[in-house]
Parts: C-alpha cells; structure tokens; sequence
C-alpha cells in the first residue's frame, strides 16, 4: 500500500473500501460499455470502408478526425455540465436548499441545450459549404480529399442529432442515470450495422453508395439516439424534471456561475481538440500509408480505454456528488483512491494492446506490408502511454473536474499539448524523420507529463472549489 501525507492526514491510492469501488463501477460499467458499442460502431465503419479501398479507408478517417473536433466541443459541453449538475443532484438529495438545486439543475441543462444547438449550426455550415477546404487541412491527396467531401456532405445533418443525444447522455449520467443511454446505445449499433451494409454494399435492396453509405448508416444512428435520449429527457425523467418548456426559461441567475465552471472545459476540450486534429493534421502529411495505419490502430486504442473512460465521467460524478453533501475529506480519499485506479487500468489496458495487435491488424486484409508495419510500430508505442493517458485522463476528467478545478485544467491541458507535444511531433516527423515509434510518443508526451502535474495537482488540495446555485429567481 503506497501511502501519502496531506494536511496531516493519509491517504492512500490503493485501499478497502468496497463502498467506493462499487459506487464507482456501478457507474462506469454501463458507461464503458456503451463507448464499448460506439467503438464498436466506428470499428465496423472502418472495416467495412477498408474492404473498399485504402483511399476509402483514409477519407474516413481524416473526415472522422473533424468531426471529432465537434463531438469533443460537446464532450466540453456536457462534461462542463456535469460538474455543476453533479453538485446540485448532492444538494437536492441531501435537502440543501432543495428547490434552488433543482431550479439550478435546469439552468444548466438548458444553457447546455442552447449551446449544444448552436454549436451544431457552426459545424453544419462549415461542413456543407467547405468541405474540400478542410479536408486540404488533413492531406494533400486528390482521391482521398475526394472521397472525404463525400463523405462530409452526408453528415450535414448528424451534428444536430449527435450534440443532442451525447450532450443529454451526460446530463442524465451526471444523475446517475447510466442504464438508459446504454440500451440505447445498443439499438443505435444495430441501425448503424444494418444500415452500413446495406448503403456501403448495396445490399436488401438499397442502392450501393460506398463511402456515403457509412455517412449515411451513421446519420440515421445518430437520429435513433437522439430520439431515445432527447425524448426520455423531455417526457420521462424524474431527477432533473426538465421539459420542452423549460428550453425557454430564464436562465440569467446562474450564467456567472456557468461560466465560471463550465465554459473552461468547453474552451479547454475546443482547444484540445484542435490541438489533437493538429496531430492528425502530421499524421495526414506523414503520406496516406502512416494515416491508414493510425486510422487501425486508433480503433484499438479506443477499444483499450472504454473503462478508462467509464471510470473519468464516474470520477466527475462522484467526486461532484461528494463535494455536495460537503464531505471534503472523503473526496480528497477518493482522489488517491482514483489515481491509483487510473495506474491498475492503464497497466491492464497496455497489456491488452500488446496482446490483440496481431489479430487485430490481419483482420485489414486489403491494406499492404508496409501499412501493417506501421501500425505495429504504432500498437507498441500506444502500449506506453496507455498506461499514462489512462491514470492522467481519470484525474484531469474525472477527479480534478468534478471538484470545479476547470480553469487550471484549461490552462495545462493546452500549454502541455501545444509546448511540448506538437512541437516535438513535428520535429520528430518532419526534421529527424524518426521511426512511427517515436513520432508518436513525442506526439503524445504530455500524457507523460500531465500525470506528475495531476498528482501534484491532488497533492495540494487546492482544486476544490466551491459551486453555488445561484440566486432564487428565474
């Protein structure tokens, strides 16, 4: 047992309490397997559009890699969210000035809502009037910036779809709300499924449309979940009792404190997010076979982390809960006891990379030997820094974010990645032209470094902020 002095009491990053870890994995279990079946969607995407051909299998990937600059905005939104959700869910459960928690509850999610709609917009009308334009930013490849407009003209529509159901799952999640958005999770990969092999091969009768038919498969994926989960908010859920009226209501009294917490995690998950593209943006100019084999082995590191990530939002949701009911001294225990949950999973997930390389990279069968080369090389390097992404990311988007510590995360989140990180990416990419091995690790050392920031961070106690609901009118 590895022991720690603060403020002259221990605390511990391994130790029995078998209430913590239940808590805990009652949470991110059914989280880790919902992102178990998205990765699973995105997966069957990719495989599906590598039996195409390696300019497809390209295309995808680097139109994904845009998207996913969005869907980590409304990762920003919702997890920014979460923090004070969170918080008012332990208030109102404890009677702490129960109607103004509750009243602050659909504050948030409405100011939430608000902005998840007009962040879609933004996406939307770049996508339908630019998409060459930001495929240019990923590669200077004709065919594959191509295929990658294509693509971007289909998935117009999802920005709308997907903001609202990913935005809305975390809210529900935030009050322990985390079976429905799983089950939900599950139609949602079989439309994807059916809807994929029918529109990319032409298959029950539907036209064959190849790379616009897994923008399309994943389209109506993306209108099922939002049904489900939008719907359920609206005219169904309890906890935080919100309705389609309340989109209208006055939300003034509490935009200090929203922007306070929550705009830092949407500035600090923005701007990570367009640091991390800048990363595929190297990759994508290392040549079309270093993207094809990012884009194998980007799928397995995401199938390695699902619990990691589980383990992050439940971080943020109990530690939030925790800070609620104004139990200090149990948050700063779970935050040791955290830290060393993030270390176990991170060894397990090394392991398993290690492990499901071979298999994973024969499953590709239409790629080449040097492809394949690449992404071992890739795998191995991954199976490093998974073991520092993994006990960094539960602390920085778990623990650290649910105490309300946001604008101190949005400063070293950035300055670790655009100082250190891409700087090195480029130099060993494009100056010393190092092996994939090391461009990635260099790509990827603020994991490396946010890790001993994060324990110090904890160490210190300073990230515990105090949240309030505001004043008592709408």
């Amino acid at each position: 047992m590895v022991g720690m002095e603060n403020t002259g009491i221990k605390y511990s990053f391994f130790d029995k309490d078998p209430h913590f870890y239940k808590n805990v994995f009652t949470l991110a279990l059914p989280i880790a397997a919902q992102s178990l079946i998205t990765i699973g969607v995105n997966m069957l995407d990719t495989i599906m559009v590598g039996n195409l051909s390696e300019d497809a299998l390209s295309a995808t990937s680097l139109a994904n890699s845009f998207i996913g600059i969005y869907q980590i905005f409304c990762m920003g939104l919702g997890m920014g969210a979460s923090v004070p959700i969170s918080r008012y869910y332990g208030m109102k459960k404890i009677g702490d000035d129960a109607d103004g928690a509750t009243r602050a509850l659909r504050q948030t999610v409405c100011l939430m809502l608000r902005l998840t709609l007009l962040l879609a917009s933004l996406f939307a009308l770049a996508t339908a009037l630019i998409p060459k334009l930001l495929m240019t930013m990923y590669t200077d490849e004709a065919p594959i910036i191509e295929l990658g407009s294509i693509y971007f003209r289909w998935s117009v529509p999802a920005y709308f779809f997907a903001g609202a159901s990913l935005t809305t799952t975390i809210a529900l999640r935030s009050v322990r709300q985390v079976k429905l958005p799983l089950f939900v999770s599950i139609g949602a990969f079989f439309v994807n499924l059916v809807a994929n092999y029918a529109f990319i091969f032409g298959k029950f009768g539907a036209p064959r449309m190849e790379i616009a038919g897994a923008a399309l498969g994943t389209l109506l994926a993306r209108i099922f979940e939002a049904a489900m989960i939008v719907g359920y908010l609206f005219l169904k859920d309890s906890e935080i009792s919100f309705r389609v009226k309340h989109l209208m209501m006055s939300t003034r009294s509490l935009i200090g404190e929203y922007v306070r917490i929550c705009i830092p995690v949407l500035i600090s998950d923005g701007i990570l997010a367009i640091g991390n593209n800048t990363v595929a943006m190297v990759i994508g100019h290392l040549g079309k076979t270093f993207v094809a084999a990012n884009a194998i082995t980007a799928v397995t590191q995401q199938l390695s982390t699902v619990v990691v990530q589980g383990v992050c939002q439940a971080g943020a949701i109990v530690t939030g809960q925790t800070l609620g009911t104004g139990k200090r001294e149990r948050t700063m225990k779970q935050g040791y006891l955290f830290f060393g949950l993030g270390l176990g999973l991170g060894l397990i997930s090394a392991f398993f990379i290690t492990a499901a390389k071979n298999p994973i990279i024969s499953s590709y069968t239409e790629v080449g030997p040097e492809t394949r080369a690449i992404a071992n090389e890739l795998m191995l390097a991954i199976s490093l820094i998974i073991i520092f992404q993994a006990t960094n990311s539960i602390m920085t988007k778990g623990v650290l974010r649910g105490g309300g510590d946001t604008k101190m995360l949005m400063l070293t989140d950035n300055i670790f990645l655009w100082v250190i990180s891409i700087p090195l990416g480029l130099l060993a990419g494009f100056v010393f032209h190092l092996p994939a091995f090391w461009i990635y690790v260099c790509l990827k050392s603020d994991q490396i470094i946010k890790t001993g920031w994060a324990f110090l961070r904890l160490r210190g106690g300073k990230w515990i902020k105090k949240i309030s609901t505001g004043s008592n009118t709408e």
